[in-house]
């Protein structure tokens, strides 16, 4: 059985995943915007990662006993002013993200919820790779600078991004 608080932390942190989702989808709209395809796919597939996590921490909160209570999600921005300012932000986000998933951990630890704390480390491990990934394009993105024909290699790139949703994703 889930300790009160951490069912509350963790229904909050389904609400951040969701974000996380709405806000990836806002940016996918600015790269189509800006007729960057590839840049507009890669963000669809990180929006349907995320709403997999939000998933996963719906389905253990549940089989933990405990109540999913869904909150408001607050609307994501929609104007950025270059490729590159919205990898600065995603790479910003995804270490609030990581500061948000630290905190359950310590919760947990705190709570001597074990259970909970063995969950948790699939997401300590996967903002990990969150991180990395955002921060890599983020390199990428300086380096090209203002070069239209670096920008279009890189879109090229990052429209070849596949995302498979686990084949229990209607579980998770």
């Amino acid at each position: 059985m889930l300790d009160v608080k951490m069912e509350k932390a963790l229904n909050d942190q389904i609400v951040a995943e969701m974000y996380s989702a709405y806000l990836y989808l806002s940016m996918a709209a600015y790269y189509d915007g800006e007729g960057l395809s590839g840049f507009a796919r890669w963000m669809r597939a990180q929006f349907g990662e995320e709403q997999v996590h939000a998933l996963k921490m719906f389905a253990y909160v549940g089989e933990r006993g405990g109540r999913v209570r869904l909150g408001a999600i607050d609307a994501p921005p929609s104007d950025w002013s270059s490729p590159l300012e919205v990898f600065e932000q995603t790479l910003a986000h995804e270490q609030m993200v990581t500061g948000l998933i630290n905190k359950l951990v310590d919760l947990a630890l705190e709570l001597s919820d074990h259970a909970t704390d063995n969950f948790l480390r699939w997401f300590v491990t996967e903002q990990v790779e969150e991180e990395d990934t955002a921060d890599s394009i983020r390199q990428q993105l300086k380096l090209i600078g203002d070069n239209g024909q670096g920008l279009l290699m890189l879109d090229r790139e990052l429209g070849t991004r596949v995302y498979t949703p686990p084949a229990d994703s209607d579980r998770n």
